[in-house]
């Protein structure tokens, strides 16, 4: 369009003068150049939490609809009397949870690279955030168990086998150890042939951590909290990858969901 009012490019910071042709993105009611070259990079990484929050309107507008449809004179009132059901909330809790670690990654050096709400390819399932830093490859997904504590919890060990579950709120949510566990065989097997050591990690935001202590690990997957993950994020690595080339293949293979 062209600016009816002079503005500033939310992409290389350039101003934009009335009168200028330029893009206007209605989601973020911001402006950015036409031309501007950091646009391909920014719009691959992928926006945290989108397709959940989708999934969440989807859900929330067919109820609306249905329930209008079933009781033309009443719909207004049951829904205005009535709460969405806890699997349509539990897609917005989790876009929210997307969001704030998404906001905590921003913490990282301007070296690192970040991809959100990655798809994968032949599935339903997505990848919350692939982080690419010098320190290596890691998978994160994000979790919102507000005011819940995670643990660990291990049978077996001496005669029988070794079990590591996790409990979250003394729920077994072992569950989502092995979700991580398949998106970083997935990220691995697109990086077989550079021998790249891929990492997991559940990151539970606004969690009950303790005050000491409280990050393990399950089955090779790390749980922890948003601090300690840019700690380990930027923990030095015996090898240095190429940052920038890495991410392009990972974006490549794992377009936003």
């Amino acid at each position: 369009m062209r600016l009816r009012y002079a503005g500033t490019c939310r992409l290389c910071g350039a101003a934009l003068p009335t009168g200028t042709d330029a893009i206007y993105e209605r989601r973020s009611k911001t402006v950015r150049c036409v031309t501007c070259d950091a646009e391909p990079t920014a719009a691959a990484d992928g926006v945290a939490g989108a397709s959940a929050r989708r999934e969440h309107e989807r859900r929330k507008e067919a109820r609306e609809q249905r329930i209008r449809t079933d009781h033309p004179k009443l719909g207004g009132l049951i829904l205005a009397l009535s709460d969405d059901p806890q699997s349509t909330r539990a897609w917005q809790g989790g876009a929210i949870g997307e969001e704030i670690l998404a906001q905590r990654l921003k913490e990282l050096p301007d070296s690192a690279r970040v991809l959100h709400d990655r798809r994968i390819p032949g599935t339903r399932a997505n990848i919350d955030h692939i982080a690419v830093t010098s320190a290596g490859i890691w998978v994160i997904d994000a979790k919102r168990y507000k005011g819940q504590r995670p643990s660990l919890h291990v049978e077996g060990g001496l005669i029988r086998p070794r079990v590591e579950t996790l409990r979250v709120g003394g729920r077994d949510k072992t569950k989502l150890v092995d979700g991580v566990r398949s998106q970083v065989e997935r990220v691995s097997d697109a990086l077989a042939d550079t021998n790249t050591k891929v990492k997991g990690a559940l990151c539970f935001v606004e969690a009950d951590w303790p005050l000491i202590g409280g990050a393990f690990t399950v089955n090779d997957i790390d749980v922890l909290w948003p601090k300690l993950l840019l700690k380990r994020l930027t923990d030095s690595a015996d090898e240095t990858i190429d940052v920038d080339s890495m991410r392009a293949r990972l974006a490549a293979a794992f377009p936003p969901a």
